[in-house]
């Protein structure tokens, strides 16, 4: 008899149905919902939605997205099960479906992707914009444009070599010369300068 109760609940157990009964998968989602903002908390919710209508297999995709360059990596055909569990253990992975109905996981990464860091540069688009790029800049290699620079303000207020470096191109190779030359020239965007200059 003690063997027949201890049996059942334990299938109860494993499949959910115990009360009270939380999975390891539930405590580690749980566990992460509280590092979610609420907008993440949101998409994480719509996401799960989404996948409970899905009853077919599909091909499945994780996107790296990095603050300069992305990386696709294939992830085979999954079950509609195993895409709710890769969804729940990554709350904070961005779920979208393709034309042909692939699944996409898009994870946001705060660094620069492998292959930035071997060749990104920033300088002066031919609009005047301060742009990052795949090597030398050139109008064909624009990874993501920031913001309008003030050309005339930047030549008269930094040393000539710092302007040439800049139109030549720096090279980059980690999060902190990233941020770095972000913060050195966003003091001569547009509108900075026009706010400076309005300045009582």
């Amino acid at each position: 008899m003690f063997i027949a109760v201890c049996t059942i609940g334990w299938g109860l157990h494993v499949t959910g149905h115990l009360p009270g009964a939380v999975t390891s998968l539930e405590r580690a989602s749980k566990a992460t919902f509280g590092k979610l903002t609420p907008e993440e908390n949101q998409r994480f919710k719509d996401a799960i939605s989404t996948l409970k209508g899905i009853t077919d297999s599909r091909q499945t995709y994780l996107l790296k997205s990095y603050l300069c360059g992305e990386e696709r990596q294939e992830l085979g055909i999954q079950t509609p099960n195993q895409l709710l569990q890769e969804q729940m253990k990554h709350p904070g992975w961005m779920l979208s479906l393709g034309a042909k109905g692939e699944v996409t996981f898009t994870e946001e990464i705060e660094d620069l992707s492998p292959q930035c860091k071997q060749k990104a540069v920033f300088g002066i688009d031919a609009g005047g914009n301060l742009s990052l790029f795949n090597g030398a800049p050139g109008k064909d290699n624009v990874i993501r444009t920031f913001f309008q620079l003030n050309i005339k303000h930047l030549e008269s207020s930094l040393p000539v070599e710092t302007v040439k470096q800049l139109h030549k191109g720096i090279r980059i190779s980690d999060l902190d010369e990233y941020y770095s030359v972000l913060s050195t020239f966003s003091d001569y965007a547009v509108e900075e300068t026009e706010r400076a200059m309005t300045r009582p």
